[in-house]
């Protein structure tokens, strides 16, 4: 590798660092994403052009139009993807890295044979890139809603057989030696089949992990094809994706208090769990309605009130009307701050980056072990769209699936008022015991729509 090329991947990957630890603050996130794209670019344009193989026309020009489409591709679904489609999008682009790691790991094969190393890093990329590539597919599936959670029978075992198989079948390719095309077909069959396993039984509240897990093995994946190729760039970013997914997936475990094998094994929620059929029955009482004029009235005179984001929101685009109402009654002295539990939304830091995109204060997010504390004096809590993460079913009843699961203490607020469209279970599958509180007042409502009539009954006092 010439001088000049190694000097401009030690650039960008400083720009990876910088950009990365730049994302991790709001106010940074912008400028961070340009840094480190701008190190993706140089990176790119060093390869193709100061290489030291010689490389026929016809493939500068093909790389070149691939690089014209993507981009175009990219720049469109970048512009016109609605913020509550993110999660989704994320699933698909994990999905497309895990791709390019197969298709790399298929095309490499044949010029790695003879060299056991260099075999099982082929390996690698062929069954971590399927894995990943039909993985995120069915979470893209699962997250638009085309395709509900699927329990095959004895699934655990299928998968743990499947897994093994795996792992057992690429240690035979590596022994074998020799050019076996064939097997690797195989191979990359049965990856792609167990990527289809592993996610399809998963659903509810841990779809997050999920997007995070994926997110990782994608990363993971880059990493292996950095080794294949000795390409420093594509290794450290590799690792910088993985480590950063990975940190992030336990994180997030850590939030709802369960391990990662039992968010993978465990699989709770979604419609075929029969564990949540079993907590709705559990629920009783009754449910005490309210209208947008009395909500209004029962703000409008609190002196502190905590508003809870959820998923709802983001379905209904609310972001900015939820953000005037906070303006309206901070302009009426009260004061009003946003509750933020780890694993709110489809996806990590969705509900984060929803806000802002509507330009609420970050200093205003307040963080779940924060927050907590803050609500025995908080006069009213505002839902809009939670579910989930505000069920005290979580510390109340044994036998719910999220029992043990940190949530946001709501139900120690003075007055609590949910807006949501119906009574159904939420993301988990499960039914809702604070919607049965004496405290409780329903609004029921499209979030957009609910949270306009506040604000025009607030401005009307």
């Amino acid at each position: 590798m010439n001088i000049t090329l190694s000097i401009i991947y030690l650039i960008a990957t400083v720009t990876f660092v910088i950009g990365l630890k730049m994302l991790g603050h709001p106010e940074t996130a912008k400028k961070g994403n340009l840094i480190a794209a701008v190190g993706m670019i140089l990176a790119i344009i060093g390869t193709i052009f100061l290489h030291d193989f010689e490389v026929a026309s016809i493939n500068y020009i093909l790389i070149g139009a691939a690089l014209l489409v993507g981009t175009v591709v990219g720049w469109l679904i970048a512009i016109k993807v609605e913020m509550t489609k993110m999660p989704e999008l994320v699933s698909l682009f994990n999905g497309f890295g895990g791709a390019s790691a197969m298709l790399i790991g298929i095309v490499e094969y044949g010029n790695k044979v003879g060299d056991a190393m260099q075999t099982s890093t082929v390996i690698a990329a062929i069954a971590i890139g399927s894995i990943t590539f039909t993985g995120s597919l069915i979470a893209w599936a699962k997250l638009n809603g085309s395709m509900k959670d699927i329990r095959l029978p004895k699934y655990n075992l299928l998968n743990n057989i499947v897994l093994l198989g795996l792992l057992a079948f690429s240690t035979y390719i590596v022994m074998m030696g020799g050019n076996h095309l064939f097997l690797i077909y195989i191979l990359l069959f049965a990856s792609l089949v167990y990527g289809i396993l592993f996610v399809i039984p998963i659903g509810g509240a841990d779809m997050p992990v999920v997007i995070s897990l994926l997110n990782s093995l994608t990363g993971i994946a880059a990493a292996i094809t950095g080794i294949l190729y000795g390409n420093m760039v594509m290794l450290v970013g590799g690792i910088l994706v993985g480590s950063a997914g990975l940190i992030l997936t336990f994180v997030m475990c850590d939030a709802m208090n369960r391990s990662l094998s039992n968010v993978i094994f465990g699989a709770f929620g979604g419609d075929g769990s029969t564990e949540g059929v079993a907590a709705v029955g559990k629920t009783g009482g009754t449910v005490k309605k309210t209208t947008a004029s009395d909500a209004a009235i029962m703000l409008n005179y609190a002196s502190k009130v905590v508003i809870v984001p959820g998923y709802g929101l983001a379905v209904a685009q609310a972001q900015h009307v939820i953000h005037e109402l906070e303006l309206l009654l901070t302009s009426k002295g009260v004061d009003v701050s946003y509750a933020i539990h780890p694993v709110a939304g489809r996806m990590p830091g969705h509900m984060n980056v929803l806000l802002a995109e509507s330009n609420v204060d970050y200093d205003k997010l307040i963080e779940m072990d924060d927050i907590n504390p803050q609500f025995p004096n908080t006069d009213v809590v505002l839902v809009v769209g939670a579910n989930d993460v505000v069920n005290p079913a979580a510390h109340n009843d044994p036998s719910s699936p999220i029992y043990g699961m940190p949530i946001l203490d709501v139900e120690n607020a003075k007055h609590i008022i949910i807006n949501k469209r119906s009574m159904n279970v939420g993301y988990a599958g499960i039914q809702n015991e604070l919607f049965f509180n004496q405290k409780t007042s329903m609004l029921f409502g499209d979030a957009k729509a609910a949270l306009t009539d506040l604000v025009s009954e607030l401005k009307n006092m």
